[in-house]
């Protein structure tokens, strides 16, 4: 059998390349990126990505792989504020980005309430949340996120499954200004029309539904 040549080991390394270096997403999730600063993610939200609602850090388990690595690039650029995540995006590559995002996307989530806007709203809240109120031109939840607040590709993620600390504390950064990278700056309008109590209630509201459906 004769020798490679040299040209063609070079050629075999260096198309081998890529894989052996490609960033491992699972691996980012467990134990963190290259960058020490890019802290694991299991450590705020959970070993199955499904976040830590007493402590009010969402799920990621199951969200669109696109939306994950959009805000992971956002918080990086600081187009969305958040003390914990902004550093830690920063420290992050490209690939790490793409790489943790697939994985996470992957992941088993639990399923959405069977909600949609045929149902009958027995109360404001459930209303705000199947109908929304168009005098104010607030659509319903369900009507971008989906029924029972599944989410929607890379632009409208779940609301069922997250807790309500969170989603209040998303609904106020809208509010407030700190965070405003929503296409067509939809969110800001919406949240902006809320009342206090309507956030603090629609929060609570998908929350509950998403622990209800979890039951046996």
């Amino acid at each position: 059998m004769k020798p490679l040549s040299r040209a063609l080991i070079g050629s075999l390394l260096i198309a081998g390349w890529p894989a052996a270096h490609a960033a491992d997403g699972q691996k980012i999730f467990n134990q963190g990126g290259q960058n020490p600063a890019a802290m694991a993610c299991l450590g705020c939200h959970g070993a199955d990505g499904k976040g830590i609602a007493a402590a009010g850090f969402p799920r990621l388990a199951g969200l669109s792989a696109g939306y994950l690595a959009k805000q992971l690039r956002d918080f990086r650029s600081g187009t969305r504020q958040q003390p914990v995540m902004e550093p830690l995006a920063k420290a992050m590559s490209d690939d790490e980005i793409h790489a943790v995002s697939q994985y996470l996307a992957a992941l088993p989530a639990d399923p959405a309430p069977d909600l949609r806007r045929q149902q009958i709203a027995p109360d404001p809240i459930t209303r705000l949340a199947l109908y929304g109120d168009w005098q104010r031109n607030i659509p319903g939840c369900v009507q971008c996120h989906g029924p029972g607040g599944a989410g929607i590709g890379e632009h409208f993620p779940p609301l069922s499954g997250q807790p309500a600390a969170y989603l209040a504390a998303q609904l106020d950064a809208w509010r407030g200004g700190t965070r405003s990278n929503d296409p067509n700056q939809l969110m800001v309008g919406v949240a902006k029309a809320m009342t206090a109590d309507e956030v603090k209630a629609i929060s609570e509201f998908f929350a509950q539904l998403a622990r209800q459906e979890a039951k046996p």
